[in-house]
């Protein structure tokens, strides 16, 4: 893992050397003194994401903890898309195809980009998912609606202001129950104590219940705090435990696979069941024929973001076996959602931020 972390940090560097050369040689003609500031300018971009992440447990105003964040991890964005139009235009002149503002065209046409991927970030969608299970269940024969929604990630990026709008869009579709499939908590909770999102989080209403399970962000932000912040909430951290609720649903939350002991599907499956309705909630999207052969009804989990943005997505599509969206594996309905927030970048290009809401029917 640390040579991951080592090879993509020098692939960040080498990236922002390359514009750096790039935009040396399309202002070549201004002053020096103006390129030296717009070269202070661009290192200091450059180099903010560096210091948002190790400065993400110290206390500061929010405003600034906030200008930090989405500066420091937009520009790992800015740095792709630049590179890739930037790449495009030397391509292009290998085939004597010459453009004489190729530098500014790429920083054109990658704000265009930024613009409509933050637009699209701040716009979530609903995706709205019927199922319908062979099983009983002990109240009317009304549909269950359930709305699911993983990877918010609290803190320095989203903030009280995105969360408020993402209860009332929750608390809109009026839910029987409501589950969130982890990474709830971004990178520390000193953010969430700053904005007191608690209080936004305790608008919540489900008369089912509001169950969640760990992502490996909690863990990143420490687990123990983690916990300590879910507790003054109304929701409820599920962690390799089962609860049965009032309808007969048997509702499953595995901790997160950050936690290497964490207790296996099959033993989680010897307190289950099996003909009641059950319902997983797993953040990582891993082992998905294992969801099918222990019989479980319908899975949700999260963590992909399907990449947030392009070509990443492309990545995620290859890494797992489902990045995103429903599909049916054998008797078991499968949702991987791509997340209401992100992670960083405040961008959605190729992607969307979505809330889920299952319709649960049983006969």
């Amino acid at each position: 893992m640390p040579a991951f972390f080592i090879i993509l940090i020098t692939v960040y560097l080498a990236g922002n050397a390359y514009i750096f050369c790039r935009g040396a040689q399309a202002l070549s003609a201004f002053p020096i003194g103006t390129k030296v500031s717009l070269a202070i300018l661009f290192w200091l971009g450059a180099l903010s994401f560096f210091g948002t992440m190790l400065s993400r447990n110290m206390k500061m105003p929010v405003w600034i903890s906030h200008t930090m964040y989405e500066v420091g991890t937009g520009w790992l964005i800015f740095t792709l898309y630049m590179v890739l139009f930037l790449l495009l235009f030397d391509i292009l002149k290998l085939f004597r195809v010459s453009f004489n503002y190729g530098f500014l065209l790429s920083l054109l046409l990658t704000f265009i980009l930024l613009g409509y991927g933050y637009y699209n970030y701040r716009h979530p969608k609903t995706n709205i998912i019927d199922i319908a299970l062979d099983k009983p269940h002990t109240s009317d024969r009304k549909p269950i609606k359930i709305v699911a929604v993983s990877d918010i990630h609290l803190g320095n990026g989203t903030g009280k202001t995105a969360l408020k709008q993402y209860v009332k869009m929750i608390n809109e579709q009026n839910p029987d129950l409501i589950l969130i499939a982890g990474d709830l908590i971004d990178n520390s909770v000193i953010p969430l104590y700053a904005e007191n999102m608690a209080e936004e989080l305790s608008e919540l209403k489900a008369p089912l219940g509001i169950y969640m399970v760990a992502g490996n962000h909690e863990y990143i932000s420490g687990i123990n705090e983690s916990i300590r912040f879910i507790q003054s909430t109304p929701i409820r951290l599920l962690r390799d435990s089962v609860v049965t609720l009032p309808n007969g649903i048997q509702l499953i939350g595995r901790d997160d696979r950050s936690n290497h002991s964490r207790r296996s599907l099959q033993e989680l499956m010897a307190n289950v069941k099996k003909d009641q309705p059950i319902v997983l909630l797993d953040h990582q999207p891993y082992e998905l024929e294992e969801t099918e052969k222990a019989g479980i009804d319908l899975q949700f989990s999260g963590h992909t973001h399907h990449g947030q943005v392009w070509p990443m997505s492309l990545v995620t599509d290859y890494v797992y076996a489902q990045s995103h969206g429903y599909r049916q594996w054998g008797n078991s309905h499968i949702y991987v959602s791509s997340g209401l927030s992100l992670w960083g970048p405040p961008f959605r290009i190729g992607t969307e931020s979505e809330m889920v809401v299952f319709q649960l029917s049983m006969h």
